[in-house]
């Protein structure tokens, strides 16, 4: 007789517990419910609207200090009266025409400086001799303060447009350079074998091995030239500016207006985010190659 057929035994296995699942640290996990319990089901907000929550409870601890008198509003205008400040700005079109200066530097800043570095970093990434001309030189300026570089380009090139726009032109081409740059050399050296045993051309070469392999790292420079095109706006706005953003934000400064100030501040985020949203629509179009894209 086997041992399920004996009842005696069978009663004892079935009285015998299941051995509980063991876990890391060897402690046990004990069931949260018992057999034939039906199961609770546990409410939760989705992510989304969990963080949307966060952020209208801080606007709305905001409201209250302001509006009881914890903030007074020439240190901090209440969230309600930036927004009628935003809306009659909008209104008067001081605001739109601000933006549209502001925008027009940093289109020409980027316009400038993003070929500039990219195309430094293919002079020092391709030869030896161009690496050492070049390489040297820019590692050793990236580490000098661009705000610190705001004096003598004010010495040498005024203060009109020249010299803000050249201030970020010097903030964008440093990352895209160091990014691109280390995209070029971060290639893999079989690419370059394979394309001395086909006989590729230079220009082939810089079109189907070099490009290529360094786009990743040059939109990432791109991404972190966005970013900081926008933080050196706010410096180079205040080059004895008539116009923009950065101009607004110090006559609300010389008068006490709070609500001004947190607007040009909010305009500037909402900008670089959807500078940083439309470079990384770029990316996935551009890499769409690529595994996981």
């Amino acid at each position: 007789m086997t041992t399920l057929d004996n009842p005696r035994t069978t009663s004892v296995v079935q009285a015998t517990p299941s051995p509980l699942p063991r876990v890391r640290g060897g402690l046990v996990r004990l069931p949260t419910r018992q057999p034939g319990e039906p199961e609770r089901s546990r409410f939760r907000l989705p992510v989304g609207v969990e963080r949307l929550l966060g952020v209208v409870l801080f606007f709305a601890i905001w409201e209250i200090a302001a509006e009881v008198g914890w903030i007074r509003p020439q240190i901090l205008a209440a969230p309600s009266v930036v927004l009628t400040t935003g809306v009659d700005l909008i209104r008067s079109g001081t605001l739109t025409g601000a933006l549209w200066v502001s925008l027009q530097r940093v289109l020409w800043g980027l316009g400038i400086g993003i070929p500039l570095g990219g195309g430094l970093a293919l002079i020092a990434g391709l030869s030896r001799a161009g690496e050492n001309l070049v390489d040297g030189n820019i590692q050793m300026l990236r580490f000098v303060p661009i705000i610190g570089l705001e004096p003598l380009l004010i010495l040498w090139l005024g203060i009109g447009e020249t010299a803000k726009i050249s201030m970020i032109v010097l903030g964008v081409a440093f990352p895209v350079y160091v990014n691109t740059f280390s995209a070029i050399r971060s290639i893999d050296p079989g690419y370059h074998e394979l394309a001395d045993v086909v006989g590729l051309s230079t220009s082939a070469r810089i079109r189907r091995i070099v490009l290529p392999g360094a786009l990743p790292g040059f939109l990432v420079g791109v991404q972190m030239a966005t970013a900081v095109a926008w933080l050196l706006l706010v410096f180079a706005e205040q080059i004895n500016a008539t116009s923009g953003i950065g101009y607004l934000m110090v006559r609300a400064q010389t008068f006490f207006q709070s609500d001004v100030i947190v607007v040009c501040l909010i305009t500037y985020a909402l900008l670089g985010l959807i500078s940083y949203a439309i470079v990384r629509q770029l990316e996935r179009r551009l890499l769409s190659w690529r595994p996981g894209r």
